[in-house]
């Protein structure tokens, strides 16, 4: 006779997690907007109003809530390269200076912009300075930004069924 012995395996029934990577960068870099308004604990500068976001701008951005974008925008990058300074912030958010006649050239953008929007997402406790320079996620942010991306992903999940729903 002989003894037939069985492979138990255990699957876990809980939802895989979702991180940033996962979901759309613009549809996330909009929901954690609208989270850092919604909290209330962000200080904004008082001149986010007037100010041009980088050198090579005509104006300053039409958005009210840009400087909310920028810190969602920011912290995804942070997400994504990590440690980053200041330097770093300006040159991911540079663009083409146009000089009329002259051929175009690329210029950072604004530096004390990147820099209070830094100081902005470290008072929240979202980032940390990181030994060897620049500034790095916290646990507490990744858990945050990986918490929103979930939403997103839920969301967007919803919302196709739904469309599916529609056609047929």
């Amino acid at each position: 006779m002989s003894k037939i012995t069985y492979l138990h395996i255990t699957i876990n029934s809980t939802m895989p997690s979702v991180t940033l990577k996962d979901v759309d960068q613009h549809k996330f870099v909009k929901a954690f907007a609208a989270f850092l308004k919604k909290t209330g604990k962000m200080r904004v500068p008082e001149w986010v109003d007037i100010v041009k976001s980088a050198r090579f701008k005509e104006l300053a951005p039409y958005d009210p809530d840009w400087y909310y974008i920028r810190c969602a925008a920011l912290v995804r990058h942070i997400y994504i390269r990590s440690p980053i300074g200041v330097g770093a912030v300006t040159k991911i958010f540079g663009g083409r200076k146009r000089n009329g006649t002259h051929p175009s050239h690329f210029c950072r953008s604004a530096g004390g912009v990147a820099r209070k929007a830094l100081q902005s997402l470290e008072q929240l406790k979202l980032i940390e300075k990181s030994p060897v320079g620049g500034r790095k996620l916290t646990s507490q942010g990744r858990r945050d930004l990986d918490r929103i991306a979930a939403q997103v992903k839920a969301k967007s999940k919803k919302q196709l069924k739904l469309q599916e729903t529609l056609v047929l």
